[in-house]
């Protein structure tokens, strides 16, 4: 599904990825995992074509197989959700809007685009999926962070996508919002469907995602079965500080040792 052979990539003066490799394959559900500046939103916006890498005769990009990709055909294959584009939403769209900009790759309601009575109908049949029934003609400004980020998931999800990827999906949510999300995603992953996660926190990480990648400093420095990579050793290693890990139920935690 995504292959990045030897990229090199920069966010404005700053190269965050030298010769980076990483391949994840179709149904994949996957957790990268690494602490702030290791690059994990660089990487997303690679393969959202926010960002694009250096061009260089030995390196690609490839998404489904393709180095060159349509972005409508894009976003009808994969849903994004990120604490950017929470920020950056138009403050004054109403809720049912922001799911059916969906359809448009758009921020916020525009007069030129006219959705479908079939468009409408399903971003309201996903207001009542997840959660937020009765909240359609509420402003984005005006609801809490967890609907907030419950409205973007429904935005992501008008396609019925075959991926989802979120970058650091509970930050910012208090407990209760952080627990009915990650219950959300588990639904999700239930179809079969391919997940990848982007996070520093390991209690985010679904009993479903069965891959870990760790990533520190633009590199990959462990990648594979979740219960070989999630050890006390190697997150001490990634975060320099000395930590201790416990599973419980397909859950991982853990504390300061």
């Amino acid at each position: 599904m995504i292959e990045l052979k030897q990229v090199t990539a920069y966010q404005q003066q700053t190269r965050v990825f030298d010769r980076l490799s990483l391949h994840i394959g179709y149904h994949e559900r996957v957790a990268i995992l690494g602490p702030n500046g290791a690059g994990k939103s660089t990487l997303l916006k690679l393969i959202s074509r926010e960002l694009y890498p250096v061009d260089q005769p030995d390196s690609s990009l490839k998404l489904f197989g393709n180095a060159t990709v349509n972005l409508w055909d894009l976003r009808s294959k994969i849903g994004f959700v990120s604490h950017d584009l929470q920020e950056d939403y138009t403050p004054y769209t109403s809720a049912l809007d922001v799911v059916i900009s969906g359809f448009f790759g758009a921020i916020g309601a525009h007069g030129h685009l006219q959705p479908s009575a079939e468009q409408v109908d399903r971003a309201r049949a996903l207001l009542v999926e997840l959660g937020l029934p009765g909240d359609e003609q509420r402003m984005f400004q005006r609801l809490s962070t967890g609907q907030k980020r419950r409205l973007l998931l429904a935005r992501a999800l008008v396609h019925q996508p075959q991926a989802l990827i979120l970058d650091e999906p509970t930050s910012g949510l208090d407990m209760g919002a952080s627990l009915g999300l990650l219950s959300l995603l588990r639904s999700f992953c239930g179809a079969g469907r391919a997940m990848i996660i982007t996070t520093h926190h390991i209690d985010e990480i679904i009993p479903e995602i069965d891959r870990v990648v760790l990533l520190s400093q633009g590199q990959v420095i462990a990648d594979g079965p979740k219960a070989e990579i999630l050890t006390s050793a190697r997150l001490s290693a990634l975060y320099q500080t000395d930590l201790q890990v416990s599973e419980q139920n397909g859950w991982y935690r853990c504390w300061h040792g």
